[in-house]
């Protein structure tokens, strides 16, 4: 049989398609992309879900968010105050505006003067007493030690706290110490040693104003010594036992018993001697060696303890008509300002006996009851004694 050649095939087929050439896995994958081409598409996706969040934020605003009430007619914007208004109102309180929504805004006003820091006082100043004054109560005002006040106004008060009296203008220093005028023949060397300090305490206080390379002093000039101390003059009735002579009247005034007494002791304890228990002037401190217990003129004054009067009568020591009873036990008791007295030298008196009444006298701004308790000479402070 003889064989008949086939036909020849298309070209279309003949002619060898590219793909199929190409492994079928790489047919598979796309091509891969380029880094820039990844960070643009992150960057796209990015700023679309921004602007997703923020048109959500939006329709919630819209929707959700709580609204101003409407201001009514009747809250109309006040007028701004004119210049002559704003002065005249300055200390008053400020104005509110409506601005048409929930806030309120403040108009800020402006400051008419300058406010300069405080700062600590380095000069003394000048206090006028007024009635019921006392050293005590004027240092404790400026916070300074009575002693201070009482220094420093020496030409007035002569170290006696009860010699103020209304009217009279004291020099307050700023600090505690002395507020010393230069005497004739003084010198900074003397003037140390009378007050115990050294002289650094005097060039460096800021409110002497000394030239630290040439320091000067002039009679008459004050000048603060800060830390400074004195002795105090001493003012008071000496202690007069019941046995001891006589004391003369030329010296200690009309009250003063010229005589040697004996009667009844004490030693019961000491009570109050008035109706008040609390003070009204000088407590007890070294330049006031008593308590000013508070009272009314006229009030009944009696006797803390048992014993015998060694004075009575007016004293020139500054307590006007004074009490003072001997106990027999080493201790004495003062009553000072009385109005009236009623009670005689020698006389024996009882605990709780009336001797006096409550008074303003001798050296004193108001009434009070001047109250003092001595021990064999020594004053004690009464509050180590009375209940």
């Amino acid at each position: 049989m003889e064989n008949t050649p086939s036909a020849p095939e298309p070209a279309s087929q003949a002619a060898a398609d590219p793909a199929d050439s190409v492994p079928v896995s790489t047919l598979s994958k796309p091509a891969p992309r380029s880094r820039s081409e990844a960070l643009l598409l992150a960057a796209f996706w990015l700023i679309a879900f921004s602007l997703v969040l923020l048109a959500g934020y939006s329709v919630w605003l819209y929707r959700f968010a709580p609204k101003a009430e409407p201001v009514a007619a009747s809250a109309a914007v006040e007028p701004l105050p004119t210049r002559q208004e704003f002065t005249a109102v300055v200390d008053q309180p400020l104005p509110v505006y409506s601005t048409g929504s929930a806030t309120t805004r403040l108009i800020r006003r402006p400051l008419m003067h300058t406010i300069i820091p405080s700062r600590p006082r380095q000069d003394a100043i000048e206090y006028t007493v007024e009635t019921g004054d006392s050293v005590f109560a004027i240092a404790k005002k400026y916070n300074l030690k009575p002693e201070t006040v009482l220094w420093a106004n020496y030409d007035q008060l002569q170290d006696a706290p009860d010699s103020v009296a209304p009217g009279m203008i004291l020099k307050i220093p700023a600090v505690d110490g002395v507020y010393y005028q230069w005497q004739e023949g003084d010198t900074l060397e003397s003037v140390t040693a009378y007050l115990k300090v050294s002289k650094e305490e005097i060039l460096s206080w800021p409110g002497n104003k000394l030239d630290l390379s040439n320091p000067t002093f002039s009679v008459g000039d004050y000048i603060m010594v800060p830390g400074g101390v004195r002795e105090f003059r001493a003012w008071f009735v000496p202690q007069i036992a019941r046995g001891q002579a006589g004391v003369s009247k030329q010296v200690y005034g009309p009250g003063a018993c010229e005589g040697s007494y004996e009667g009844v002791y004490g030693g019961a304890g000491f009570i109050w001697p008035t109706v008040n228990n609390f003070l009204s002037g000088n407590d007890f401190w070294s330049g006031h060696l008593g308590i000013d217990i508070a009272g009314f003129t006229g009030d009944l004054v009696w006797a803390s303890d048992s014993g015998v009067v060694v004075f009575a009568g007016w004293s020139t020591g500054g307590y006007g008509n004074m009490v003072m009873i001997d106990h027999g036990t080493g201790y004495q008791t003062v009553y000072g300002h009385l109005n009236t007295y009623s009670v005689s030298c020698g006389q024996s008196v009882n605990q709780g006996n009336v001797i006096g009444s409550v008074g303003s006298t001798g050296n004193s701004t108001g009434s009070h009851l001047h109250f003092e308790v001595r021990l064999f000479g020594q004053f004690v402070n009464p509050w180590y004694v009375l209940p």
